[in-house]
């Protein structure tokens, strides 16, 4: 995954944000937060950002499943300061959608992820119905 434009990089287009406090566990040996410390981090927003968007839109009968996840590590992240996780919808398509999230600490961005979402009715990718198409970009997409 190539590095991101830079106006993903700004956390003010995204609509949905989560702090997540760094711990102890999460440094490597060089005394940074380790990547598998920030990838849980990206899954937990991504999860938290999920829910507050099932809580105001369903997707009827469909189920959701997590087809990719892509992430890019762009600087160092330390403990003991906390982390936000931005959480946006960057594009819809028949039966799926792409979360694009920024993790940021301290106005610096540390790592950037990619998801793409797919609908899922019996086993098998569902087209995505015009209303949920509309209500992920309207109340979820990244703003301009």
């Amino acid at each position: 995954m190539p590095r991101p434009e830079p106006a993903l990089l700004d956390p003010a287009r995204y609509p949905f944000a989560h702090q997540v406090t760094t711990r102890f566990a999460d440094i490597d040996p060089n005394q940074h937060l380790n990547n598998v410390a920030l990838a849980a981090m990206m899954e937990d927003a991504r999860v938290r950002f999920n829910l507050e968007m099932r809580g105001r839109i369903r997707i009827g009968e469909r189920r959701a499943m997590v087809a990719s996840v892509g992430m890019e590590y762009l600087s160092q992240g330390h403990f003991p300061d906390p982390v936000t996780v931005h959480c946006g919808i960057e594009g819809v398509g028949r039966t799926s959608w792409t979360i694009v999230q920024l993790l940021e600490q301290g106005g610096r961005a540390v790592a950037f992820a990619r998801s793409v979402i797919v609908a899922i009715d019996d086993d098998r990718p569902a087209p995505i119905d015009q209303d949920y198409r509309l209500a992920l970009l309207e109340n979820w997409g990244l703003k301009a």
